[in-house]
């Protein structure tokens, strides 16, 4: 370097040595979360995964105080026959809170749905396909209205639900004049109604045809929820209205779409309760409502919205069969079965607000 050349200067390189220190420090800072924090980014990012913990627990501990009978494929065969019908409902269920609402008449639309097609086959004698499709019918139209009360009239899903429930119920009794139409005729004039209640055999294990259509429900759902621009837009929806409405997403036109496919989904869940008490009874599935909403705040979805996997339903359906199976086995009195699905309830709701409160 000759003389002439420029030097550099002392206060350029102190400079840039403080800088490398100070960007050093940042990068230090950023990556200081503590493992209770960055566990509450982990659920945050995959909701699955609380609730599968809690089943893996579940099905060790019970296995420990139960033995073999618990995990005999005849057994667990047994618990997801249980819980086929809440997880068809569940399915339901989670298409409405997804886009943070709620619908407290999922229970009455399948058994107003299990009415029709009971009485349009047996009294009315109609082919069994068409007493379906005429059942799925009233379940389209069913929450057809239940989501222009909530996009049109604008009212909370809660309270939209909540009077629809009381109607769909009344309707309920009064086509059906209170009266159960009897296994022996359905079997006798529209066994179709009944076949997802036939079991078959695998490895020890009794499925229902039920079951089956009921994991197959799951994976279409799945799939539309996340590989199609419509389930893009219920998450969207379901997180931040305004912002889906300025991002272009008819978002009256999504809610709608979701409060109708719910109500076809329940319709399937009519033809499921059919198979699965063998009659078509209108006091039956009464507190289903209730019921699918403990699967999915259990899996894990969010109450507010936007977040969740429908997976997440069927792992908490399981988890309450698990727990009230396991709990039979062991010998414990039903009050106390029903005592620990309270607790479950509790306790996700509070883990769902504490994993918001971290990742805020």
């Amino acid at each position: 370097m000759s003389s002439t050349d420029p030097k550099p200067s002392t206060a350029v390189l102190d400079h840039d040595k403080v800088a490398d220190q100070a960007t050093s420090y940042v990068a230090q800072f950023e990556n200081t979360d503590t493992f209770v924090q960055s566990f509450q980014k982990f659920l945050h990012k995959y909701p699955i995964a609380a609730p599968s913990i809690v089943l893996l627990i579940a099905v060790f501990g019970f296995s420990l105080i139960v033995g073999d009978r618990f995990l005999s494929p005849f057994n667990l065969s047994l618990v997801l026959q249980q819980v086929t019908i809440i997880g068809v409902i569940g399915v339901a269920q989670t298409l409405i809170i997804l886009t943070a609402g709620i619908d407290l008449s999922v229970g009455a639309i399948m058994v107003l749905a299990s009415v029709v097609m009971g009485r349009m086959a047996i009294d009315y004698g109609f082919d069994a396909w068409l007493a379906l499709l005429i059942g799925m019918s009233v379940g389209a139209l069913a929450g057809f209205i239940n989501g222009l009360l909530i996009t049109r009239m604008k009212l909370p899903p809660f309270i939209a639900t909540l009077g629809s429930w009381n109607v769909f119920f009344a309707l309920n009794l009064w086509y059906s004049k209170s009266e159960t139409i009897r296994s022996q005729d359905i079997s006798t004039m529209a066994p179709l109604l009944q076949w997802l209640g036939e079991t078959i055999n695998v490895f020890g294990a009794r499925l229902t045809y039920g079951s089956i259509l009921m994991l197959a429900i799951f994976f279409v759902i799945w799939y539309a929820l996340n590989w199609t621009p419509w389930g893009r837009h219920v998450y969207a929806t379901g997180d931040d209205p305004a912002a889906a409405k300025l991002a272009g997403i008819r978002t009256d036109r999504i809610l709608l779409s979701v409060y109708v496919l719910a109500g076809v989904v329940c319709a399937i869940g009519a033809w499921v309760l059919i198979g699965r008490i063998g009659s078509v009874s209108p006091q039956a599935g009464y507190t289903t409502n209730l019921d699918s909403i403990t699967a999915v705040v259990i899996g894990g979805c969010s109450l507010f919205g936007g977040r969740g996997s429908i997976y997440g339903t069927l792992i908490g359906a399981l988890v309450v069969g698990i727990f009230r199976n396991g709990l039979a086995l062991a010998g414990v009195d039903v009050l106390w079965q029903e005592f620990t699905v309270g607790i479950l309830i509790i306790v996700a709701v509070g883990v769902d607000q504490w994993i918001r409160r971290g990742t805020a």
